[in-house]
């Protein structure tokens, strides 16, 4: 005969029905997050090659490949940034010119 009100479970029975539920729901919850991530995790950027993590020359080279600059203002400027002072045009903008340009670009006074 069946324990009135217990449904013949004792202690031992509770306690695993609700280990058992609350791992169930956990793992389909971990489950579907981990799902969400790795199906809303196909960004244009690896991990490795963030914006914070990429060097000057490697902007440099970039904005190269996609034709921002041309192939004469590629090697100066990564001679700038090498810090090489190679044979300069006679005639052709310095460093000093190139930044004062920039500024007047931006409508900041030169210094002079």
């Amino acid at each position: 005969m069946m324990y009135w009100g217990h449904n013949g479970m004792n202690g031992w029975g509770f306690a695993l029905m609700s280990v058992s539920t609350t791992l169930f729901w956990v793992l389909l919850i971990v489950g579907i997050v981990l799902l969400i991530r790795y199906l809303g995790d196909h960004s244009t950027q690896t991990p490795d090659r963030s914006p914070q993590h990429s060097s000057a020359e490697e902007i440099l080279a970039e904005r190269f490949a996609r034709g921002e600059i041309d192939e004469d203002e590629y090697r100066h400027r990564r001679e700038a940034l090498r810090g090489e002072d190679g044979p300069r045009e006679p005639g052709g903008p310095s460093l000093d010119d190139a930044r004062d340009g920039e500024q007047m670009e931006r409508g900041a006074p030169t210094s002079t």
